[in-house]
Order: structure tokens, then C-alpha cells, then sequence
């Protein structure tokens, strides 16, 4: 009995055990399922949150293609605008080439101020030299005649070429005394040009290395006028220099380019005064050519050296509507520098004016 009793309460207790054991089964397998479900629903997530971002990446670019694409049409409206329009083109041109020409220290000269005065030109200080006074005294009627009353009676009334009737009497000199003396007016500003194509002395003068010039410009080495046109230390004096010397320099200086430049040289900047240091006059074709271009001359006469029959047949090759100066150069006057520099009108109908 006890036996049977003992066996049944076994089947009892293994039956509860295989139950509970069941039971836990059951629990684990809801866990798993549970989990998995979890898990499942995480990777959805994530693959959710990819699958946006990636969206948004696909919106972002194309809205960067849009926006570039604005970008482009907006530029090509812009250069519309300016093919339809020469003149603004032209004036972007313009501003762009001054850029580069202020990044261009080739477009530079230094000009040794120092060296100068130590030889006697005229300097751009304060001090009260005796030089200084009489350009001083030169270019007031030179300036008068440039843009006073009687410019409307002159052809190019601002441009100033001065030679001398023979060689070695002071021309270049005095070129680069009036260039720095009008350099230190206020509301003036002066272009120095070398067209001494046979003798160029203006960058001697200076002690300044050779560049490429006017010949150069004219014999259409460099297409634009501004590429020999350069910048100094005087913030108001720019320099042309002769460049190449060529056989047939005559034709050049005579050509209608050299017209047109010349016209632009006087028209381009009102306030400008253009200085051409040019050959002597007498037996020299080119300065008769540049004569015609000019509407003032001033005539370097050597004191003690010049004469009168030289001094004559100079006046006589230069274009009559021209205002015509003298300048006494190398005078036996006692003066700081050891000469005396005048100046006077050829014709009283001239002075009259």
C-alpha cells in the first residue's frame, strides 16, 4: 500500500516537474520570440533611419545642383549682360587690366629722388631751391596754355613735346625737371614720354634699366598701350620709354596708330599733361612728325652755344598753330645749380593770347 502510495506521489511529482519544466519552456520561447520581435523592430528602425538619411542626402545634393545651377544661369545672364553691352564689358576689362597692373611690379619704376637732387633736378621736397623756383615759373605758363583760354585755340593743348635745334643742349633734362615739377601740382598729373627713338635718354637719365616702350607698342609687339606705361615712385608721373630702336621709325611716329594714341594720351584723363622728350629738330625727321601732334613746344636753347640761324629754322619746322617756348639752359648767371633756366613766347601774338 504504502508502495502504491509512494509510486503515486512520484507520477505526482514528476508530472508537476515535467509541467513546470513545460511551463519555463514556454516562457523561454515567448522570451525568444519577444526578443526577436525586439530586435526585428530595431533593425526596421534602423533601416528606417537610413533609408531617410539617405533621403535627405539625395534633397540636399540636388538642391546644391539647383542652387548651382542658379549659380551658372546667374552668371551667364551676367555674361549676357555684358556681351550686350560693350561698354560696361569694356570698363570690366579696364578695372581687371589696373588689378593686374597693381600686381605687375615688371609695370614699376623706382625712381632714385636723391641721386636726382644730388644732380641738380628739381626735387619733390619742401625745400625752397633755386631749380625748383623756375620750373616753377616755366610750367605755370605751360599749364596756362594747356587748360586756360587759350587751350581752345590749340590743338592738344596738354601735350608739351620739347626739343632742342642740335644735339647735347639740355632737352632731356629739361623734360624730366618739368615731368617732376607739374608731378607736384595737386590736381595734375603727368605722362613722360620717351620719343627719342634714335637717342632715348629719359631711362638714363634716371638710371633705370631698359624696357619695352613706344617703338615696341607701335611695331604691335604688345597690343595695348597700357603694357608700356609705367608706374613710378611719384604717385602722379607715369613713363613711357622709347623701346626698340627701328630703321624705319619715322613711318611709325607717323602712322595713324601714333595719331590715335596721341589723341588718347590728350582726350583720356583731363587733368593729364603729356611731356614727349623728342630728337632735335634740325636734320631729324621724327621730331618735324611729333610736331604735328603737339600742341605746344618748348625749345632748349644752350646759352653760349645756340644760334640764332638754328634757333630759326627749329621754329620753322614746327607746326605754326603751335604755342612755342624757349628755355635758356646752361646760363653763366650766378645760381645754386650754375645755370638759368627762362622761359619766354616765340611771337607776341602768342604772349598776347
Amino acid at each position: 500500500m504504502k508502495s502504491t502510495i509512494e509510486k503515486a506521489l512520484q507520477r505526482q511529482q514528476e508530472a508537476e516537474a515535467a509541467k513546470k519544466a513545460a511551463e519555463q519552456s514556454k516562457d523561454i520561447s515567448k522570451e525568444a520570440i519577444e526578443n526577436a520581435d525586439e530586435q526585428q523592430v530595431s533593425e526596421q528602425t534602423s533601416l528606417e533611419r537610413a533609408a531617410e538619411k539617405q533621403k535627405d542626402t539625395v534633397v540636399t545634393q540636388t538642391t546644391e545642383k539647383a542652387a548651382t545651377g542658379s549659380q551658372s544661369k546667374e552668371s551667364q545672364t551676367a555674361k549676357i549682360e555684358l556681351d550686350a553691352s560693350p561698354e560696361l564689358a569694356e570698363k570690366v576689362q579696364a578695372a581687371q587690366a589696373e588689378d593686374q597692373g597693381n600686381l605687375d611690379d615688371t609695370k614699376h619704376m623706382e625712381i632714385d629722388l636723391e641721386r636726382l637732387e644730388e644732380l641738380g633736378f628739381v626735387t619733390l621736397t619742401n625745400a625752397r631751391r633755386q631749380i625748383n623756383e623756375e620750373y616753377r615759373e616755366i610750367k605755370r605758363k605751360l599749364i596756362q596754355n594747356a587748360f586756360g583760354p587759350l587751350s581752345n585755340t590749340l590743338n592738344n593743348s596738354n601735350i608739351i613735346m620739347v626739343t632742342s635745334a642740335r644735339p647735347s643742349e639740355g632737352k632731356t633734362f629739361t623734360a624730366v625737371n618739368l615731368a617732376l615739377s607739374i608731378a607736384a601740382e595737386q590736381d595734375k598729373t603727368v605722362l613722360l614720354v620717351d620719343a627719342d627713338v634714335l637717342k632715348p635718354n629719359v631711362l638714363r637719365t634716371l638710371a633705370l634699366g631698359e624696357r619695352t616702350g613706344l617703338m615696341d607698342y607701335l611695331l604691335n609687339d604688345t597690343d595695348n598701350i597700357s603694357n608700356v606705361i609705367y608706374r613710378t615712385n611719384v604717385p602722379k608721373l607715369r613713363i613711357i620709354p622709347a623701346g626698340t630702336t627701328h630703321h624705319l621709325s619715322t613711318e611709325l611716329l607717323a602712322s595713324g596708330i601714333m595719331s590715335e594714341t596721341v589723341n588718347e594720351f590728350s582726350n583720356r584723363y583731363k587733368d593729364r599733361v603729356v611731356i614727349i622728350d623728342t630728337p632735335p629738330i634740325i636734320g631729324i625727321n621724327e621730331s618735324a612728325v611729333l610736331a604735328s601732334f603737339a600742341g605746344q613746344a618748348v625749345i632748349v636753347v644752350e646759352e653760349g652755344r645756340s644760334k640764332l640761324h638754328d634757333i630759326q629754322q627749329s621754329v620753322e619746322r614746327l607746326n605754326p598753330d603751335m604755342a612755342i617756348g624757349f628755355v635758356v639752359n646752361k646760363s653763366i648767371a650766378n645760381t645754386e645749380t650754375g645755370g638759368y633756366y627762362g622761359y619766354s613766347y616765340y611771337g607776341s601774338e602768342r604772349e598776347g593770347a
